[in-house]
């Protein structure tokens, strides 16, 4: 198993309520146990994705995720407004920032303000050992792989796996934010887990 004792002591020490699976379907049961008869929200994210979580959860929340609801607009402004909210990041730091690009807003928004808590699901390929590598990362890896799933006409989606602060009118790192603890606003929890996931 990953260890995660650095991490975990490290987030718990910013404020963080931390949990650590060592599979992806033990933290979407948790997760399903936790949340019950309440809104949640979505962010994109591939490893929430993987988890079934939002057939899951539908079943005994009210869910609003732009990935399975149209129109995508309406749906990521009303996933704001939820009690919970579920996401990832694009990389964490062994000492605990969390480090998270976006292009439309709404996902990094919702980390930042809105919600009573905020779940973030974390796979074992996300951590660095330091700050400044969670930042190459989300640049450098995670925002290039987005790129090109997407089909995006960007330099680092087109000519590879590296950011080159393109001014495409598809560029879809538009704005990174680090989290250096939980908002005051709002309880966070960190899920880790023993498994690659997301980009």
């Amino acid at each position: 198993m990953f260890d995660f004792t650095t991490v975990e002591k490290n987030l718990k020490a910013r404020g963080y309520a931390v949990r650590v699976y060592a599979t992806l379907k033990e933290a979407a049961d948790y997760l399903d146990g936790a949340l019950d008869n309440v809104t949640v929200g979505i962010g994109g994210s591939a490893t929430v994705k993987a988890s079934g979580l939002y057939d899951r959860l539908s079943r005994h929340n009210t869910v609003i995720w732009h990935w399975m609801q149209e129109p995508a607009a309406q749906a990521r402004r009303n996933a704001m407004d939820t009690a919970a909210y579920l996401t990832s990041v694009n990389a964490l730091a062994e000492s605990g920032e969390m480090v998270s690009i976006d292009g439309a807003g709404n996902r990094i928004s919702s980390m930042l303000f809105g919600h009573e808590k905020i779940y973030f699901l974390v796979g074992r390929n996300k951590i660095t050992p330091t700050y400044e590598d969670a930042i190459w990362r989300a640049r450098n890896v995670a925002a290039p792989k987005r790129a090109q799933q997407l089909n995006a006409k960007t330099p680092c989606a087109l000519e590879g796996n590296r950011c080159y602060d393109c001014k495409s009118p598809e560029r879809i790192c538009r704005g990174m934010v680090t989290l250096w603890s939980p908002m005051s606003s709002m309880e966070a929890e960190v899920l880790l887990i023993d498994e690659e996931l997301g980009l």
